[in-house]
Formats: structure tokens, sequence, C-alpha cells
């Protein structure tokens, strides 16, 4: 059996955060967020990591990461361009931002081979999500039977504003029936609020949402480019819209074309939304390194 690949989603300009922070330092020794995940990726038995970049940030991701995963694990490079040719589109269509994670993802079908999840670049998941992620890969997953992790919503906050959080309606069965874009969600008064329409409305803390950590078999390939080929026609005079894979998610459930199961973990996810996020990252991954949860010096 061949060992399940971890798409990393890295190719963002990261606006809000003002710098580079996928390769940004946060470990004792200058780790990044990302080599915590191939770390945890690695011992939970995942055997590529496959990056999903621009082309201009490939010579820092290699000086940061080949040297220290030689050997280790196999890794891969693709980049995220606004080259639409290559899916039968030939109309010029200006962008004002890249096309989005969906998009990402569906530029790596030729590199994976394997089932595969997906993750963000500047997220901390934690190794119990790494390891309940390869079982269902190993002993789960099929052609038409995908998953995500769900963290509970409490967990997920940031200290230094609101954040957007994708949220997902369970079924009876564990699957995922509808994920729903929330925005500006906040704690309040020891509950948690989200706002629509000028509205605060509040929400259950123990709500299951999306970090964007899926899990794939490269069967999903031909339908995700069916999926973005309408879509990037349908917004061809729109430059802001993105292609989401919750988007990808809800258009494979609408159409009975696949199911997901919705996989709880109680971890404490963190990552950096903002410049303010960095302290807090590296004061949990610091905790983590004294609780022997990791060494000292990752590599």
């Amino acid at each position: 059996m061949n060992k399940p690949t971890l798409l990393i989603l890295a190719a963002g300009m990261a606006s809000r955060y003002g710098s580079m922070k996928q390769v940004d330092g946060f470990g004792p020794n200058g780790e990044t967020i990302i080599d915590y995940s191939i770390y945890d990726a690695i011992k939970a038995g995942f055997g590529k990591i496959v990056f999903v970049i621009k082309e201009e940030f490939l010579d820092r991701f290699e000086s940061t990461f080949d040297s220290k995963l030689a050997g280790k694990v196999k890794t891969d490079y693709v980049f995220q361009t606004s080259d639409l040719t290559k899916y039968d589109i030939d109309k010029k269509i200006e962008r004002a931002k890249p096309w989005g994670t969906g998009h990402a993802l569906l530029e790596a079908k030729d590199k994976i081979h394997e089932p595969f999840c997906v993750i963000n670049a500047d997220d901390f998941y934690g190794f119990a999500a790494f390891q309940k992620m390869v079982d269902f890969l190993n002993h789960q997953t099929t052609e038409n039977q995908y998953s995500l992790m769900g963290y509970k919503i409490g967990n997920t906050l940031s200290e230094n504003g609101s954040v957007s959080r994708a949220v997902c309606e369970v079924g009876a069965n564990g699957n995922l029936t509808e994920i729903i874009e929330r925005t500006k969600i906040h704690s309040k008064g020891g509950g948690i609020v989200y706002e629509e329409n000028g509205k605060e409305i509040s929400i259950d803390v123990s709500a299951l949402v999306s970090m964007n950590f899926w899990a794939f078999t490269p069967a999903v390939f031909p339908a995700i480019e069916k999926i973005f080929v309408d879509f990037a026609l349908q917004n061809a005079n729109n430059p802001t819209a993105e292609f989401f894979i919750p988007l990808i998610a809800d258009h494979l459930i609408r159409n009975n074309s696949a199911t997901f199961k919705v996989i709880p973990t109680a971890a404490k996810w963190f990552g950096v939304t903002y410049k303010e996020d960095k302290k807090i990252v590296q004061r949990n991954i610091c905790d983590l390194v004294k609780t022997g949860i990791y060494p000292t010096k990752l590599w």
C-alpha cells in the first residue's frame, strides 16, 4: 500500500500578516509551522509532501525545507499560476487575487497518485489530527468517500481579531450535510457570536468547523476541474471571486457524487492570521516543547 501524501497550500500572499508567514520562524530554532506539520505527518505515516507555491517562492522554500527533509520524506513542488489554458479556458480573465484554495488543490493533480489530504501552511493542527487522518486514508477512503477534520469552533479563535470559519452541519451518520461560511466570529460575554447583516448571532461553542484539513483520492480531480471551469467562466468579470475547497465539497454533496465524513477532534488549533498572533503561536509551541510533545531541535 502506498503511503498517503500531504498537500500543503502555501501560495498565499499573507496580506494581513504583512510578510511571508509560510517560512517565518516560530519554534526555538526558527522552525516554521510547516515544519511541525511535516514532523507530525511523517510520524503519523505520510510518505510524500507536495507544496503548492508561487513560482517566485521556490528558492526560499527549497533552501528552507529540502536539506532538512532529505532522506526523511519525498518532496515535490507545484506552482499555482494564472494560466487557464491547461483547463481549456481560452478566455483572458483578469484577476485581482489568486483563484483560491480549490484552484490550488487542482493545480496538484499531476503530482498526486495516492490518497491524500490538504492543509494550510499557516495552521497548526496537532499530531492527533494527522494520526486520525492517516487512519481514514488507509482504511476508509474510497473514490467517493472523503473526509475533513472538524475542530470545535471555541478552539479556533484568535485573540487579536475576528475570524471567518466554515461551520459544518453534520448528519446522524457523521457525514457532512452542509458547510456554511460565517464571518466576523469572536468571543463575547462568555460565548461566541458571528455577524450577519449587521446583527450578532450566537453560535454553539462546540460547533464543528473546517480548518481546511481535507482528505481525498485522485479520483476527485476530474470533478474539481469541471467545477472550476464552470466557476471561472461564471466569474470572468469578478476579479475577487475565489474558488474555495468548501465549494467543491458542497457541489459533490448536493450532486450525490461523494460523501465527507467529519472526523471530530478536541485538539486546539492555532495559526497566524494577524501579525500579533505570532507571539501566541511561539508561546504555544514553547509549551509543547517544554512538555516533551516536540523535541527542542525538530530536525
